[in-house]
């Protein structure tokens, strides 16, 4: 590492390194030269005279040999990447060297490399996705029954239980799985079209056989991987599908922070954190600190990766006719860091999900200090069923929550609802009989436990079975 000059911390701390490789110049321009393959063998196969088998092997035998100073210093010279890697190109395969990007415009190599890089990362990202899934689908079903707190508005409510709460975040996972899905069947190969997307210079090179040139479009975009090539294009693919790909990885990390945040929320409530490591240090100051590092650095990576779609909506927005150059700076960045920040945040949601701590007596502590509160429901029906009048007991039981809740916040004292009610002679109920017609908390959780195991068993065991050769191909080891 070069300590003198700005390293992308995305690559130095936090992504995988197959997801590094993806975006690296020797993969890109690797590929550059194996579309140029694609075409030259296209065109010789469909005929194509001036294009043979002797030239096509020459291509394919020098792929991997690029001299990127050749082609460094004359792109100083000419100004001009994609010129500059034919002219590396040639020098290693004079034969083939008059035949080179025969009938391309420079977005041939660059749009279906892009397209390439974006098929392949999205693979490791739904690999990495997988792999949460399955980790809190585990999660949720070691802890299906144990009832805990739930909040709204962050204020004490009904209670759950730790695998139903986990089921959201499940639920959320599916959802952006299904919008990877989606955007899977979106990705096509540009293929092989001409300057301005009319394929007018392979009509000329095909002597106006336009049935060539459509196999000609098919068969690039097969021997690059794809089944399917966009069947009109300016001279880029549509930056349409920039901005639905940035949108589809800017809802992981929606899901990522939002789970990362609740994390953090129960950290503070000490009932349930991420993974410690035996000799993490929580604080330079604060000996005991045990700060939940990582849901916070997944929640900033979220939030960085959440902002991106508004320049790849700018962006596409501003493709003036055909295609105008402001695409390529932005995209040079913005494309590689949405892929990389979806990797450095999944690669902390299996991290944390992998061996996340519960502690159940500090859940019970928090339940015994809200259960009465959460009864009084309970407790004035059953006043009902003793004669009572339901108004005159609302207005009994309010006085007496507003009264405890009081001693609770501003006087530090322990929930002393029951006692109060039962020292009221309108309440007939003794603090024994009340504290058994609350009974245990289990029983506020309604259909919690079962919701949790109809949830895994319906929706998601199906799909971590479909995947099930995708669980473990994904590197989450945290570095720092």
């Amino acid at each position: 590492m070069n300590r003198e000059i700005y390293q992308e911390p995305l690559v130095s701390r936090y992504t995988s390194r197959a997801m590094q490789e993806l975006f690296s110049e020797r993969f890109k321009f690797t590929q550059w030269r194996k579309c140029w393959v694609a075409l030259a063998e296209a065109q010789h196969e469909l005929g194509l005279g001036a294009v043979t088998a002797e030239m096509v092997a020459e291509l394919k035998a020098n792929i991997e040999n690029i001299d990127f100073d050749v082609a460094t210093a004359k792109e100083r010279e000419i100004r001009h990447d994609v010129m500059a890697h034919v002219f590396a190109y040639g020098q290693c395969c004079p034969l083939a060297e008059p035949i080179i990007h025969l009938g391309a415009t420079s977005q041939f190599v660059v749009c279906n490399t892009d397209l390439f890089v974006q098929k392949q990362a999205l693979q490791l990202v739904k690999s990495a996705l997988i792999q949460v899934i399955a980790n809190l689908e585990k999660f949720c079903r070691t802890h299906r029954d144990l009832a805990t707190l739930g909040y709204t508005h962050y204020q004490p409510a009904q209670p759950t239980t730790v695998g139903k709460r986990n089921t959201l975040y499940l639920q959320d996972l599916l959802m952006d799985l299904d919008y990877v899905e989606s955007l899977e069947k979106q990705l096509k190969a540009r293929g092989a079209k001409g300057t301005v997307g009319t394929q007018a210079t392979f009509i000329e090179l095909f002597n106006g056989d336009h049935e060539k040139v459509r196999k000609l479009d098919r068969l690039v975009a097969k021997k690059l991987g794809f089944d399917q090539v966009f069947a009109v294009t300016g001279q880029t693919y549509p930056r349409k599908l920039d901005m639905k790909t940035s949108e589809t990885l800017a809802g992981i990390g929606e899901s990522a922070h939002k789970f990362a945040v609740d994390l953090r929320l129960l950290s503070n409530l000490k009932v349930q954190e991420e993974p410690f490591a035996s000799k993490q240090v929580g604080s330079s100051a604060m000996a005991y600190k045990r700060n939940p590092m990582r849901s916070e650095r997944m929640t900033g990576l979220a939030r960085k990766l959440m902002g991106l779609p508004v320049n790849f909506g700018a962006t596409a927005a501003n493709q003036w006719f055909e295609r105008t150059l402001d695409d390529s700076a932005i995209r040079r960045m913005d494309m590689a860091q949405a892929f990389l920040l979806t990797d450095a945040v999944l690669k902390l949601y299996i991290n944390i999900t992998s061996d996340m701590v519960v502690y159940p007596k500090q859940i019970e502590k928090h339940l015994r200090e809200e259960l009465p509160f959460m009864a009084t429901e309970k407790i004035l029906m059953a006043c009902v069923e003793r004669g009572k009048s339901r108004q005159e007991m609302h207005e009994v039981i309010r006085e007496h929550s507003v009264a405890a809740g009081f001693d609770v916040k501003m006087k530090g004292l322990t929930n002393n609802l029951l006692e109060r009610l039962s020292a009221d002679d309108r309440v007939p109920f003794e603090t024994k009989e009340l504290e058994e017609l609350i009974g245990d908390y289990q029983q506020f959780t309604g259909r919690a436990g079962m919701q949790t195991s109809e949830y895994l068993d319906e929706h998601v065991v199906p799909v971590l079975e479909k995947y099930q050769g995708l669980l473990g191909n994904f590197d989450a080891t945290i570095s720092v």
